[in-house]
């Protein structure tokens, strides 16, 4: 069988968990380092919200620097690679 093995929907669903799994990877650190330093419990939940905050940007950026990638600008069609849109 030739031809991607995954559907639209199969991706669109990947890309949601892996945006969810950087975000929460991000704000746990941020809760952790909170928990490091002895802070309250007011203080670790604001260390997480701003670290998932802080993932949602991060995830933003990189979204924005694989669609704007000047490797991958002004290809032509002949050079052999297949240009794909990963992220909607």
């Amino acid at each position: 069988m030739v031809g991607p093995s995954l559907t639209e929907s199969d991706r669109v669903a990947g890309m949601s968990r892996l945006q969810a799994f950087v975000v929460l990877l991000v704000g746990g650190s941020g809760a952790l380092v909170a928990l490091y330093a002895d802070a309250g419990a007011l203080v670790v939940a604001g260390g997480a919200l701003g670290g998932g905050a802080l993932g949602l940007a991060l995830w933003y950026y990189m979204v924005w620097a694989y669609r704007d990638g000047s490797s991958r600008n002004d290809r032509g069609s002949d050079d052999g690679y297949e240009k794909r849109d990963r992220f909607n």
